[in-house]
């Protein structure tokens, strides 16, 4: 199978964020739906405590940063980069 080309791929962000890790993706999928959520390709990548590292498509940041905004209990966004070693750090 062929390679795709960089212009093909889907550019991808990741979020450090703070909370209650079970709720993530049920306040996504409450959020913004599950048509919305496979749109996103939600992905989590590490987990320490109540720290996760998730990873997302770069067009949805916005619409996931609304879910945890209008989520009642308190999922807090903490930092937001293009590379994994940028929140390796803070994790």
């Amino acid at each position: 199978m062929k390679a795709l080309k960089p212009s093909s791929r889907e550019k991808k962000r990741y979020l450090l964020v703070r909370g209650k890790i079970k709720d993530i993706e049920k306040c996504v999928l409450d959020g913004i739906g599950i048509l919305g959520m496979s749109k996103t390709a939600l992905r989590f990548i590490t987990i320490k405590g109540e720290k996760a590292i998730i990873s997302m498509n770069r067009e949805a940041v916005d619409s996931v940063r609304a879910c945890f905004a209008i989520w009642p209990e308190k999922i807090e966004v903490e930092r937001v980069s293009g590379t994994l070693k940028g929140l390796g750090r803070k994790l």
